[in-house]
Formats: structure tokens, sequence, C-alpha cells
């Protein structure tokens, strides 16, 4: 599926919620990993504001594309942007969505 980059050259963006790993099955405790790398993946909410609208995004990030503390809060950077469709079926409902995904995050200078 193709994915598409989100400018985020004027928004404001700071940290909603810190951090937590995301889980490839919740059953039992298995983590997700990055399929390129191999690195362990996590979910950080971001709150990101751009020409009076916010909006706040769950965003998936390998745990080697940000630093140790990140907090709600914070202001930072988001390299790297994309965002994807989703849609799959699981005890015969259909569900959809739209995933996040950043290169890396980092605080605000």
């Amino acid at each position: 599926m193709p994915s598409f980059k989100i400018d985020l050259s004027t928004a404001v963006v700071f940290v909603a919620t810190a951090p937590t790993p995301k889980l490839a099955n919740a059953k039992t405790g298995e983590r997700a990993m990055d399929r390129e790398t191999g690195a362990p993946l996590s979910t950080v909410g971001l709150l990101v504001s751009d020409e009076g609208e916010g909006n706040l995004y769950q965003v998936t990030i390998a745990e080697t594309g940000y630093p140790e503390g990140l907090a709600p809060g914070m202001p930072v950077r988001v390299v790297g942007l994309k965002a994807r469709d989703w849609e799959n079926e699981f005890n015969g409902q259909k569900r959809h969505g739209i995933s996040f995904r950043a290169v890396a995050i980092t605080p605000a200078a």
C-alpha cells in the first residue's frame, strides 16, 4: 500500500503521551519489531498544531529513533512522518483506519 508524507514544516508538535512498547500480539506480549532493522517498535502520542487546528496522532517509531526522556508537553521535531491507510477483517468484522510512522523524533531546539 502506498504511504503519504506529512509536511510538518509549519507545525508545532508536542509529545502527548510518552513512548510505550508496541505489541505484535497482545495475548502473548510479543513485541512488534521493525521489518527492515529488527529494532523494537514503540508508539508515541503526538499533538500536532498547524493553521489553527490541532490533531492527536499515535505514531509508530523504532526505539532507535527517539531519545530517552520523551515526556508529555515536550516540544519535538518529527522526521519522516508518513501516513498509510489500512484495512483488515477480524472475527467477521471489517476494520479500517490510518496508521502513522516516523523515522525519528527529537527534542525541539
